[in-house]
C-alpha cells in the first residue's frame, strides 16, 4: 500500500522538525563558561602580597 511509505517519511519529517526546533531554543550562553576570577592557585600564591 502507498499509506505506509507515507507515514513513515512524515514520521522522519517530524523528527528532523523537532531536531532542528530543538536547536533553536538551546542557545549558547557564554557568560556560563566564562571564568569568574582568580582561582585557588592565584590566591595561594599571592597569598602574601598586599593590595
Amino acid at each position: 500500500m502507498l499509506v505506509m511509505p507515507l507515514l513513515r517519511r512524515l514520521a522522519e519529517i517530524v523528527i528532523h522538525w523537532h531536531s532542528l526546533v530543538d536547536l533553536a531554543r538551546n542557545r549558547y550562553r557564554p557568560e556560563l563558561h566564562y571564568m569568574r576570577g582568580p582561582g585557588p592557585k592565584w590566591h595561594a600564591k599571592h597569598q602574601g602580597h598586599s593590595a
